[in-house]
């Protein structure tokens, strides 16, 4: 493995950990609640999480197929019954996946498209730490991911320049950047970076 290399591998375990201490705080009252999410309530965030955290996984593997050539623009996903127990391992499965070398190495495909290992990983960790702040800020759980991710997601969400480039990583993966001031906290510019109000409370 080459220094390059070992430059843009992240370990996602710490934000996958993260997002993981919110399901016990997520009762069966809190699943039709709403979420930053536009349309979606909080079983739908948790049902995405399902879905990418497989996709994510077997991106890392290689092993294309079914959970990485859908779409995510299919329509709003169905929760599984077994969701509390299913996600967890999920995500711990998503986070050893990335911590290959090959996982970071050629392409891969996720979503139904074609990346490099080193973007796809970037993207994944920016999905699940972007999402487990959609799950916490609806459920009124505290949220802390580690320096590295965030760094990782604000540099992800950096605004194109102009002209975009197509294939860039900077791309916006969520919507139009909120303006946040430049001294405030880094996960609440990361949040802004996203599309998203970092004061956003259930009810606004």
């Amino acid at each position: 493995m080459d220094t390059e290399t070992k430059a843009e591998m992240l370990d996602l375990g710490p934000v996958c950990r993260e997002v993981a201490g919110l399901l016990d705080g997520v009762t069966d009252e809190h699943l039709t609640g709403p979420t930053p999410c536009p349309g979606y309530a909080v079983r739908d965030v948790l049902a995405h999480l399902v879905g990418l955290t497989t996709a994510f996984r077997d991106a890392a593997k290689k092993e294309l197929g079914p959970t990485t050539d859908s779409s995510p623009d299919g329509g709003l996903p169905v929760l599984p019954a077994d969701w509390r127990e299913a996600l967890p391992r999920q995500l711990d499965e998503m986070a050893a996946a990335w911590r290959s070398p090959d996982a970071w190495q050629g392409h891969t495909r996720v979503g139904g498209v074609d990346l490099p290992g080193s973007v796809t990983g970037l993207v994944g960790l920016n999905e699940v730490q972007i999402h487990g702040w959609d799950l916490a800020r609806s459920t009124d759980q505290p949220y802390a991911p580690d320096e590295a991710s965030l760094q990782a997601s604000y540099a992800l969400l950096a605004p194109p320049p102009e002209p975009a480039d197509a294939g860039s990583a900077s791309s916006n993966l969520f919507g139009p950047p909120v303006e946040v001031p430049e001294d405030a906290p880094l996960l609440d510019r990361v949040i802004g970076r996203s599309g998203r109000r970092p004061d956003w409370k259930p009810g606004e």
